[in-house]
């Protein structure tokens, strides 16, 4: 199986800007499920030093009995109509931290990945960057081909839009 190393410089490809504060909304309501997901805001952090102010959001996942998940959505229903949905009121945040110091649930690395909140602009935005023409290929096909197992699909799609041939790695290092 052959292995390819391809360098270059990088290209941006294109720019958007999108206010930030719609990106966290759908962020949060995309995730935000009690008890099954939670979304914190951070503490106030204003009196530490600025390398220690934190303003990431955090996401935790249940990890717990499915027993212990009934209690805790009748929990959760007496919160009221609104209780399901993400409010960064202190007084919302402390119920959350109540469940958190009472059932199990795991820090979620993912939460953050901007790719999976179904923003309506990043959506728009990556539609057109997977449809523009790079070296004859589209970047949706250029990502596709890369992702794949197939070596000889991808050795025929290097030496005919990037004219990149397999060299021996043993001539180069002579």
């Amino acid at each position: 199986m052959p292995e390819y190393v391809i360098y270059g410089r990088p290209r941006i490809l294109n720019i958007r800007i999108i206010e930030a504060g719609s990106i966290a909304r759908a962020r949060d309501f995309h995730y935000h499920n009690p008890p099954d997901y939670l979304v914190f805001e951070p503490e106030n952090t204003d009196g530490r030093t600025r390398n220690l102010q934190q303003t990431n959001t955090n996401g935790y996942k249940w990890q717990d009995t499915p027993e212990a998940l009934a209690e805790a959505k009748h929990l959760v229903d007496g919160w009221g109509d609104d209780g399901r949905y993400y409010q960064s009121m202190p007084a919302y945040q402390d119920l959350l931290r109540q469940l958190l110091a009472r059932y199990r649930y795991r820090l979620d690395t993912n939460f953050a990945k901007i790719d999976r909140i179904a923003h309506p602009e990043i959506e728009q935005f990556k539609r057109e960057v997977y449809q523009m023409p790079i070296h004859g290929m589209t970047v949706y096909q250029w990502m596709q081909l890369c992702n794949s197992a197939d070596n000889e699909r991808i050795a025929r799609a290097l030496a005919t839009h990037l004219t990149i041939t397999p060299l021996d790695a043993d001539s180069l290092l002579k």
